[in-house]
This record gives C-alpha cells, sequence and structure tokens, in this order.
C-alpha cells in the first residue's frame, strides 16, 4: 500500500479538524499558559481516531463507492479490503496509545466512545438515515468534549457546549446533503437515508434546517456575552457561508448541487474551526 492510497484512505485534512476541536476544547475548558504533552496527546488522539473512522467508512462503503467513488482506494484496487483492515486497526490503537499514555479515565472513556459511534454508524447506523447522520454528526462533537477532559477543566461550560452543538448541527446538515449526493451509490447498501424515503426535495428542506440551526446556536455565546471579539466578528464568515448552502441546496436539490454543498460545507466547517480556536483564547 503506497502513501497516496494511506492518504486517500485516511482523508488527513479531517483528521486534522478532529484534533484541532481537541485542543480548542481544552483551551475554551480550562486555557493552559503552554501547549503541554497532554495537548499534543490529545491531538494525536482525535487524529488518529478520525482516521480510524475514515478507513472503516471505506471498508464498509465499498459497494456504495464503485457507483459513487470509483476512484477511492479500494474499489480502484489500489488497495485491498484486508489491508485497508489492518491500517484501521493500526490507526485505532494508535489513537487508543495516545489517549493512555497520560490522559484521565474519562478521557479513555471518550475516545473510545468515539471510536465504538465511528464503528456503529459504518456498520449498521448509516442505514437508518436520520438517525445515523446523527450518529456521525456526534463525532463532531464529541473532540470538543473530549478536549475538555483532556485539560481536567469542565465539559459543561456554555461556550464549550455551544461550540460542540454548532459543531454537530452543522455535521447533521452536511450528512442529511451527502447522502442526497450518494442516492444512487446508496441503493446498493439499502440505506434508508432521508433522500431516498422522502425525496430529495423534503432532504434538501431537513438539511438547510440543520444548517440554520449551527448559525442560531453559533450566536448563543454572543448574546450571553461569551464571546470574545475575534469570536464576535470571525462569526460571520462560517455563519454567512452555511445561510447560503441552505438557500443553495433548497433552490437546487439534485444530486450534482448537493455534492458541491457538501464540499463547501466543510470549509465552512474549517472556517468555523478557526474561529472557534480564537475564541478559546
Amino acid at each position: 500500500m503506497n502513501v497516496r492510497a494511506v492518504l486517500d484512505l485516511v482523508r488527513p485534512v479531517n483528521c486534522i479538524m478532529i484534533g484541532f476541536a481537541v485542543i480548542v476544547g481544552a483551551f475554551v475548558s480550562k486555557p493552559p499558559s503552554v501547549l503541554t504533552v497532554q495537548l499534543g496527546l490529545g491531538f494525536l488522539t482525535g487524529f488518529f481516531v478520525c482516521a480510524y473512522s475514515m478507513v472503516v467508512n471505506d471498508e464498509y462503503d465499498v459497494e456504495v463507492d464503485r457507483v459513487n467513488r470509483p476512484e477511492r482506494p479500494i474499489p480502484s484496487g489500489r488497495v485491498s479490503v484486508k489491508d485497508a483492515s489492518r491500517l484501521s486497526f493500526a490507526v485505532l490503537g494508535a489513537g487508543m496509545a495516545c489517549s493512555l499514555l497520560s490522559l484521565g479515565p474519562l478521557a479513555v472513556a471518550i475516545a473510545a466512545a468515539y471510536a465504538f459511534l465511528s464503528w456503529l454508524y459504518n456498520s449498521r447506523a448509516k442505514k437508518t438515515g436520520l438517525a445515523g447522520n446523527l450518529v456521525v454528526a456526534s463525532s463532531l462533537a464529541i473532540p470538543f468534549i473530549y478536549g475538555g477532559a483532556v485539560s481536567g477543566g469542565s465539559i459543561g461550560g456554555s461556550l464549550l457546549l455551544m461550540m460542540a452543538l454548532t459543531a454537530f448541527f452543522s455535521g447533521v446538515g452536511r450528512e442529511v446533503v451527502k447522502a442526497m449526493a450518494d442516492v444512487e451509490g446508496d441503493a446498493k447498501r439499502e440505506i434508508s437515508s432521508l433522500a431516498r424515503r422522502r425525496g430529495l426535495g423534503f432532504a434538501s428542506w431537513v438539511g438547510a434546517l440543520f444548517f440554520i440551526l449551527a448559525v442560531l446556536t453559533s450566536w448563543v455565546p454572543l448574546l450571553t456575552g461569551l464571546a470574545n471579539g475575534i469570536y464576535t466578528f470571525g462569526v460571520v464568515v462560517p455563519d454567512a457561508i452555511f445561510i447560503y448552502l441552505a438557500v443553495a441546496i433548497v433552490a437546487k436539490h439534485e444530486p450534482a448541487n448537493a455534492y458541491k454543498v457538501k464540499k463547501i460545507a466543510l470549509v465552512g466547517m474549517s472556517v468555523g474551526l478557526l474561529v472557534f480556536i480564537g475564541g478559546a483564547f
């Protein structure tokens, strides 16, 4: 298995986002004076467990990808299912090892729950449609909570919870829209997505609703006085992106447009993470 194939399976950009979400959660919960070894281990835990989720997704979605994404490593023949399975165990082991090295039992439990939800989504919950979308979106919120556990601070702080909830809602919206783009291939695994059960039009409205909910929750810190100047001015950018996406997917709910919207949503989530980082200081 060559390096390019490994990177395609792991999708490092997504994993880096999850790792940084852990750092943000730590700073929001209990700001350390310097970057510590624990924070580094927290970042690596988020990175590797996310990598596990990415690889497992490709393992279970081989038949779907043969239709929707034939260029992916497994359906294209660049990687065998057996090699992908070995890689998934390797990165999961690395993630749990980082969590076990010097982090508390609560952090280890959260990391294990994150890994379990990743497996549950890909193996079973994905077929359930919206319920599966909720499960996978929780993996975007958990890293913030994990960061709070890593820092030894409170994981129930209002700002931390609002950040986690905003990430969760944007994640649900993206997953609903993603299923609209994948509707043809999803039939291969009999995935009961909203797009397949209720139609593309209905799914577009649900996806748009969750994008708007993400915008609304992102404003709670502003209204409650929890946000600093960076967050106050910076949050306008990702919010504008998600409002645009909500309008775009309702206006044109075809699979090709849904694919574009889900790609732009990842940009919005990345920008939002940068705003969260600024809001943590």
